[in-house]
């Protein structure tokens, strides 16, 4: 039989162990990223961060997230992101008039294991008689093949 010291010290060895090992597996995977500040008339998208998840993770797809604001209040618009990955459509986020919102999403491409590039802006919806107005679109593309 063991004494209580003995079995505190196991207990300790296998917990630096368990902090090792899950920290090394965190470290190999694909790092957060910044988006810079996107922004046009009556629109804002700040602190913005980006990852592209493993393939073993939210379908390998790319996460982001930011605050999006709403800078004319009073013009009755509303304003969105928009997030196209690989070849397809835009996939667009609304924000709510007259306020900030924090939108943290993951979009993927369902015809393959991971995610390898994406695109991301900013507009305001000026209804349908008007074209919105939109920040310049930025463009990622994965580092490595979706493992980490």
């Amino acid at each position: 039989m063991t004494s209580g010291g003995d079995m505190r010290k196991w207990v300790s060895v296998a917990i630096a162990a368990g902090l090792f090992f899950g920290g090394a597996g965190a470290a190999a995977a694909e790092s957060v990223r910044g988006i810079p500040y996107l922004h046009t008339d009556g629109v804002e998208f700040k602190q913005g961060r980006y990852q592209f998840e493993p393939k073993t993770r939210n379908h390998g797809g790319f996460h982001f997230r930011g605050i999006l604001t709403d800078l004319l209040p009073n013009d009755g618009h509303n304003v969105y992101v928009e997030v196209k990955v690989e070849a397809y459509d835009w996939n667009r986020f609304k924000g709510t008039q007259k306020k900030s919102v924090t939108i943290d999403r993951v979009v993927w491409d369902g015809a393959a294991l991971f995610t390898s590039e994406a695109r991301l802006r900013v507009c305001r919806d000026r209804g349908s008689l008007r074209p919105d107005n939109c920040a310049p679109t930025v463009h990622y593309k994965r580092q490595g093949n979706g493992d980490s």
